[in-house]
């Protein structure tokens, strides 16, 4: 199957205007730009066929054109990653089997992450877009709620059916334990991982759809499939010893470098 990955990026950031040109220090000290760090990580997928950036805003464009990215410019209208990728794979003309949007501020997400997701998609013919769920450890989740108790708006979670079809996803921290949990402690509470594979004919359909009240409110660009009654299936994948944070806040950027240091990433 011939697979696109599609990095959507924007400069106009009501939370951290200019974030893909935010520079990330890895653990050698070398400075790289959040949008450098995204496509470095799509092109470490194995088994894919493209990969591009996809911005409506030109100081992005050159920034990515100077490291070797290819990309494709999309309309500021784009209100989210979806609805580029949407764009995107209409300016290429088609041609994929499966489009994968790699967030352009998840820098950590692992190669395994996103080719699970191709594997899922191929498995499950009643989904239209799967997306990866990540079982949080104490440490995990007491950063969650760490950031709700700040005010601060952090990592997205998700609770699932037994196929493993999405129940809900919030930016609050469901489901409601009730409990404390030590650092290296299990949890029940799945931290979803803002990387998405689709059908290309679920994204012709997203792009038509308007947005519905949930993902009005909780900002989250997934439940727009689900109010629509489309399958959206969470693949639950492994850290394999991996720290991942994404990049919502300016204070994410010395939590992220500090796991970048942690795990030797340069």
């Amino acid at each position: 199957m011939s697979v696109l990955i599609v990095i959507p990026a924007r400069h106009a950031s009501t939370r951290y205007p200019g974030k893909p040109l935010a520079a990330l220090t890895g653990a050698d000290g070398t400075a790289k730009s959040l949008i450098r760090r995204s496509w470095e990580a799509a092109r470490g997928v194995s088994g894919v066929d493209r990969v591009v950036v996809a911005t409506d805003d030109a100081r992005i464009r050159d920034a990515a054109e100077r490291f070797g990215a290819e990309v494709v410019m999309t309309s500021s209208a784009c209100r989210n990653g979806t609805e580029r990728c949407a764009e995107a794979i209409v300016a290429l003309g088609g041609g994929f089997d499966i489009v994968v949007n790699l967030q352009g501020d998840a820098p950590l997400t692992p190669a395994w992450f996103v080719e699970a997701l191709i594997e899922g998609l191929q498995d499950d013919p009643a989904a239209a877009v799967a997306t990866p769920v990540l079982r949080c450890d104490g440490r995990a989740l007491n950063g969650f709620l760490e950031d709700r108790r700040a005010g601060r708006v952090g990592g997205t979670t998700a609770v699932f059916d037994r196929r493993g079809h999405a129940l809900y996803f919030s930016k609050e921290v469901i489901p409601f334990t009730g409990r404390a949990y030590d650092d290296a402690d299990e949890t029940p509470v799945f931290h979803h991982v803002g990387v998405y594979a689709y059908r290309p004919a679920a994204l012709r359909d997203y792009a038509g759809w308007e947005m519905g009240p949930l993902e009005t409110l909780e900002g989250l660009e997934q439940l727009r499939f689900m109010e629509q009654g489309r399958p959206v299936l969470c693949v639950e994948v492994e850290a394999r010893g991996r720290q991942f944070w994404e990049l919502n806040n300016p204070e994410d950027v010395p939590r992220i470098e500090a796991m970048m240091r942690e795990m030797g990433m340069a």
